[in-house]
Protein backbone atom coordinates (compact mmCIF):
# COMPACT_ATOMS: atom_id res chain seq x y z
CA UNK A 1 0.00 0.00 0.00
CA UNK A 2 2.55 2.48 1.16
CA UNK A 3 4.78 1.45 -1.75
CA UNK A 4 2.11 2.24 -4.36
CA UNK A 5 1.82 5.81 -3.16
CA UNK A 6 5.56 6.89 -1.50
CA UNK A 7 5.90 9.67 -3.89
CA UNK A 8 2.87 11.18 -3.29
CA UNK A 9 3.51 10.35 0.72
CA UNK A 10 6.99 11.66 0.30
CA UNK A 11 6.05 15.35 -2.01
CA UNK A 12 3.15 16.12 1.21
CA UNK A 13 5.40 15.74 3.95
CA UNK A 14 7.85 17.99 1.79
CA UNK A 15 4.92 20.36 1.14
CA UNK A 16 4.19 20.30 5.01
CA UNK A 17 7.77 20.75 5.76
CA UNK A 18 8.33 23.93 3.55
CA UNK A 19 5.40 26.16 5.07
CA UNK A 20 6.24 25.30 8.40
CA UNK A 21 9.65 26.19 7.85
CA UNK A 22 7.67 29.41 5.79
CA UNK A 23 5.35 29.97 8.70
CA UNK A 24 8.21 29.81 11.26
CA UNK A 25 10.22 32.60 9.71
CA UNK A 26 7.45 34.85 9.35
CA UNK A 27 6.41 34.46 12.79
CA UNK A 28 10.06 35.33 14.39
CA UNK A 29 10.58 38.11 12.35
CA UNK A 30 11.70 41.24 13.90
CA UNK A 31 10.44 44.20 13.41
CA UNK A 32 11.83 47.02 11.20
CA UNK A 33 11.50 49.42 14.11
CA UNK A 34 13.27 47.28 16.65
CA UNK A 35 15.94 46.68 13.85
CA UNK A 36 16.07 50.37 13.53
CA UNK A 37 16.53 51.07 17.31
CA UNK A 38 18.77 48.82 17.87
CA UNK A 39 21.59 50.15 15.30
CA UNK A 40 20.89 53.94 16.50
CA UNK A 41 22.03 52.53 19.95
CA UNK A 42 25.19 51.03 18.58
CA UNK A 43 25.95 54.36 16.74
CA UNK A 44 25.41 56.33 19.35
CA UNK A 45 27.86 54.38 21.22
CA UNK A 46 30.24 54.59 18.89
CA UNK A 47 30.27 58.07 18.81
CA UNK A 48 30.29 58.36 22.33
CA UNK A 49 33.65 56.38 22.35
CA UNK A 50 35.25 58.40 19.81
CA UNK A 51 33.96 61.39 21.80
CA UNK A 52 36.08 60.35 25.05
Amino acid sequence: MIAKYWKKIGLFILLIACLFNIVSKIVSKTSVRDELEASAIYVQAQEYEENK
